[in-house]
């Protein structure tokens, strides 16, 4: 495995690394790290074995999720000791990922959120309901208005019941709650 510090190395050794050793990138924050995140992003593509550390926590949670998108596959304090930054890369090498208890719980709460809109083949087969036709069925169960509904995914309201319209002529409903009727028979909903 090789640890690679200074970014400026990296491009060397992405270039002579062999496409079986392990490699870890560890960036230090200096408060915007966006910029290294954007390198850091493009050498994963071209060296997809390539693990990034950084050191220095997100303040938001939003930045959590920016990070991990990015390519971060291990969160340390700015201030980690030499112990805790070797065991991360380690941990890295193993192909572990490095967070807080914190991080961690708003990576699940996140993925539960975001479970809602993930698309159904069998209700995409079956009913021929579009991605953003299914992201709009948990809204639905929950009773949102159409201008809710707009608002939550920024759309227009018209495009809203543009939506609806064409879901109840796809599945044969005449209205909102026997959309999610069909949906829940299919087994869209639990």
């Amino acid at each position: 495995m090789k640890v690679i510090v200074r970014e400026e190395l990296v491009e060397a050794e992405i270039q002579k690394s062999r496409e079986s050793e392990q490699q870890v990138l560890v960036i230090a924050s200096r408060g915007d790290a966006q910029d290294s995140l954007r390198k850091a992003h493009a050498w994963k593509m071209r060296a997809p074995r390539l693990k990034v550390l950084l050191l220095g926590m997100p303040e938001r949670n939003e930045d959590v999720l920016f990070y991990v998108r990015g390519g971060v596959n291990g969160l340390l304090q700015i201030n980690a000791t030499a112990k805790e930054i070797v065991d991360a890369v380690r941990a890295l090498g193993r192909g572990e990922a490095i967070c807080t208890g914190t991080q961690c719980a708003l990576l699940f709460r996140y993925f539960a959120q975001e479970a809602e809109a993930f698309p159904s083949a069998a209700l995409h087969r079956d009913l021929g309901l579009t991605r953003r036709e299914q992201q709009l069925i948990p809204l639905l169960t929950r009773g949102l208005t159409n201008k809710e509904i707009a608002n939550h995914f920024s759309l227009s309201e018209q495009t809203v019941k543009n939506h609806l319209y064409r879901m109840k002529r796809k599945i044969g409903a005449h209205g909102r709650l026997e959309i999610v009727d069909v949906c829940r028979q299919h087994g869209f909903l639990a």
